[in-house]
């Protein structure tokens, strides 16, 4: 008899230690870690973002991508055109949303007339252009930064990227990778 009282005690106890909770108990929320976006790098193409019809994915060995093997590229074309790549993610409340990209700017342009505007919209917060790059970013891999903020309530995060090329006055191409959306 002693036996089982001592079992049945241990038993008690070890459903009443901290950190175990019924099963009847709603889970916790979401934890405030780790990259959300599911193809930040490009390697299924454009999956998981909304591009417009010129964005193109590369693989070029002459222009490697930063990591992996692809990356977005606003083809230089000069013409007068713009294009939109865009992406919205959820951020659970009380998190931040850290974003990074990686651009790289292939031209001939000699004077102002080719833009990458990046912008970030967030639910509550009117859009904002963060970043407005122009062809004189350079050829390699340069990285940019910028988050969301904590609130109290879930919210959503629209990335986007805007590029304007006029025409004569030189090709400008905008090579985007690793765009990582890190919760913290």
């Amino acid at each position: 008899m002693k036996a089982f009282v001592t079992t049945t005690l241990v038993a008690a106890l070890l459903l009443l230690t901290p950190g175990s909770a019924p099963a009847d108990q709603p889970a916790a929320d979401p934890s405030c870690t780790g990259q959300i976006h599911p193809n930040p790098g490009f390697e299924r193409g454009t999956d998981g973002w909304e591009a417009g019809p010129r964005i193109v994915v590369l693989g070029d060995t002459t222009r490697p991508a930063r990591t992996g093997r692809a990356y977005a590229t606003f083809a230089g074309l000069d013409v007068t055109r713009s294009d939109l790549l865009r992406t919205t993610v959820t951020v659970p409340a009380n998190c931040d949303l850290t974003v990074r990209f990686w651009v790289r700017t292939i031209t001939t342009e000699t004077s102002r007339g080719d833009y990458l505007n990046v912008g970030l919209a967030v639910t509550g917060i009117p859009p904002k252009t963060r970043f407005s790059l122009a062809f004189d970013g350079g050829p390699e891999w340069r990285q940019y930064t910028m988050s969301t903020g904590i609130a109290a309530t879930e919210r959503t995060a629209t990335v986007s990227f805007l590029a304007s090329e006029s025409a004569g006055n030189g090709v400008t191409a905008f090579d985007v990778d690793n765009v990582t959306f890190r919760l913290s």
